[in-house]
């Protein structure tokens, strides 16, 4: 495995990466937390590509350019709702990173950066959305692909220590 994994306390939108992934809604029109942050820092170029993609299903991704961002493409992807972890939440959440990856593959790119994703407000527990989060990218980083770089972006300082405990 030639691939680096890490964890960092960042602003995800200040990132010079291939791709950066968006904790979307199912509109992909904004919202708040770190997708209106995305949408801030792009511009109205993203609110209109995001526009002709007629929204996201729960755990599918899908890929806009990074507009003003340093990053240059978008994966924009829509966790679950956590609802106690009686629907489904685990598999979907791991289908978000998936799906995350496998389009990164498709558009041969290297580096990629993801949010902690479902942990605000869908309220999926941060410490099981951790280990999904590492568990499905370190999978993945098994089989040959372009991905050479991910970054699991947090925003604070527990998120980055669960990340960084998880990564030893």
């Amino acid at each position: 495995m030639n691939t680096a994994l890490e964890a960092l306390q960042a602003d995800i939108t200040t990132l010079d990466v291939d791709a950066i992934v968006n904790a979307a809604n199912s509109s992909l029109l904004g919202g708040g937390g770190v997708d209106g942050a995305i949408h801030r820092a792009a511009g109205r170029e993203l609110l209109e590509e995001c526009r002709l993609l007629n929204g996201c299903r729960t755990g599918e991704a899908k890929m806009t350019k990074g507009h003003k961002l340093r990053a240059r493409h978008v994966i924009h992807t829509v966790g679950p709702i956590w609802n106690g972890g009686t629907q489904r939440e685990p598999g979907l959440l791991r289908a978000c990173y998936e799906n995350s990856l496998k389009l990164a593959a498709e558009h041969g790119l290297q580096s990629m950066a993801f949010p902690c994703i479902s942990t605000g407000v869908y309220r999926f527990p941060p410490d099981q959305a951790a280990q999904i989060a590492v568990d499905t990218v370190r999978e993945f980083m098994r089989e040959p692909s372009s991905v050479r770089r991910v970054i699991f972006c947090c925003f604070g300082k527990s998120d980055f220590d669960l990340y960084q405990a998880l990564l030893q």
